[in-house]
């Protein structure tokens, strides 16, 4: 698709719906000559080169990718408009296509019924779910893996609630047993999965969660801000396949976020929450005496705790669904793409005797450190450090990530390292975009040559 030629049949189109309301001058005072634009101009594109190449596949590290084309397209086109989809006041064309944006992820998610809208980010659409979650629960706390995102433990914190935090086995999971002692002491309310942890991408047994949480009347929010998606690859034939179970249990969880600015391939922020029983919109009642005035429809602020919110966003989303849907055959080739390149360098490093698997990985995350003599905590840490300073500055750069692992953490999976100290740095690749596919060959290889560097200099 030719991103420029889309771009000037947007604006044109924007323009032409524009003339339909007769001409007028713009002010004065929004004036800017062309020769000092330019100067602002070129010092931005200067600017702007202070970044990683988010874009390239040699880029392994965080989770960071350019949005598709498609949504580009859709949120410059919609941004010339500005339209904010608080009201439909604000935004009636973009209100509605967030209305089918959302139901399209409810779907996916197997919901039969739903509540919900995007958000500005994973963040706030978490901070929505547990917002309801007191409401229902304002006795109780909430529960959360220990290697859940950071931000539950924050927002229990702003919503004035207490979190619990569980610990993981040692696959990164939330682990059952720890949970329901928790779950006996009747001080939690809600349990939150993990649907791939930001960390390892581990996927928290939903299923088994939801058993355990019916049987003492806790209601589940699933966390799905990065590996929502992959419920796209669940029961999948081929390689890149899922074990169904967990993905096929978020249809009976009461709610669930998703973040379309990752898997979705939106451009940050767009975030989404849902809630499977729409009766708890009652929780955001609220009056605005000079929004709500067009229309007796339900206004998506109603439903929400933000107010101003872009209807590009909305727009971009749509758009993107219209060409890649969140169908095993839209999108989901497009995860499976960057699956099979997680599973494809697990059995490069597996047979490498420079670097070692950290764990398998269950999604598109991989994790793995360089080998080291003796195989210390220590070394492993030191080692790791200089193979992602070294790679990102070598001619040839390749770019990763590092995940910090307690003693505890390392040592259950690697119980012949020795623990001389109280954690180590591994090396963290993050394959979401779908070339990965086609150059973790190459990238393997750097990052072996980073190895053996490292360990000769060690």
């Amino acid at each position: 698709m030719d991103l420029q030629h889309w771009l000037g049949r947007g604006a044109q189109a924007i323009q032409d719906w524009a003339d339909t309301f007769g001409p007028y001058d713009t002010h004065p005072s929004l004036h800017v000559d062309d020769d000092r634009f330019a100067v602002a101009f070129e010092e931005l594109k200067g600017r702007l080169k202070d970044n990683y190449p988010f874009f390239h596949p040699h880029y392994a590290g965080q989770m960071l990718k350019p949005p598709h084309p498609a949504a580009v397209v859709g949120h410059l086109t919609a941004m010339l408009i500005n339209p904010n989809n608080h009201a439909l006041d604000g935004g009636p064309a973009t209100a509605s296509m967030e209305r089918e944006a959302v139901a399209r992820l409810a779907a996916m998610f197997g919901y039969e019924t739903h509540l919900g809208h995007l958000t500005t980010s994973g963040t706030i659409a978490n901070l929505e779910a547990l917002f309801v979650a007191r409401e229902l629960h304002p006795d109780r706390g909430v529960a959360y893996s220990a290697d859940a995102h950071y931000t539950h433990g924050r927002m229990c914190h702003v919503l004035g609630v207490t979190g619990h935090p569980v610990r993981t086995d040692d696959r990164g999971r939330m682990d059952l047993d720890a949970l329901e002692d928790a779950l006996r002491t009747g001080r939690v309310g809600t349990v939150v999965v993990t649907t791939g942890t930001t960390g390892l991408g581990a996927v928290d047994p939903v299923h088994e969660v939801l058993h355990l949480a019916q049987r003492h009347g806790v209601r589940v929010h699933v966390d799905a801000a990065y590996g929502g998606f992959f419920t796209l690859l669940a029961g999948a034939d081929g390689p890149e396949g899922l074990p169904p179970e967990p993905w096929r249990a978020i249809a009976r969880c009461d709610s669930v976020v998703v973040d379309p600015h990752k898997h979705g391939l939106q451009p940050y922020g767009c975030g989404a929450v849902l809630f499977r029983d729409p009766e708890v919109g009652r929780f955001y009642l609220h009056d605005s005496p000079y929004t709500y005035f067009t229309s007796t429809a339900l206004h998506l602020g109603e439903i929400s705790l933000e107010c101003s919110r872009a209807g590009a966003s909305a727009a971009a989303l749509w758009l993107t669904f219209q060409v890649l849907p969140p169908t095993p055959g839209g999108l989901g080739q497009v995860l499976a793409a960057g699956r099979r390149a997680a599973l494809k360098w697990t059995e490069l490093i597996t047979e490498s005797s420079s670097l070692e698997l950290y764990q398998q990985p269950e999604l598109d995350i991989v994790t793995y450190f360089p080998t080291t003599d003796p195989a210390a905590l220590s070394a492993v840490d030191a080692a790791s450090a200089r193979v992602l300073a070294n790679g990102m500055t070598a001619p040839d750069p390749v770019f990763l990530s590092t995940l910090r692992a307690d003693r505890e953490a390392f040592t259950s999976r690697h119980p012949r390292t020795v623990a001389d100290a109280d954690g180590a740095r591994i090396l963290r690749s993050v394959l979401m975009k779908p070339e990965s596919e086609h150059h973790v060959d190459r990238v393997h290889a750097r990052v072996e040559q980073l190895a053996r560097a490292a360990r000769a200099d060690g």
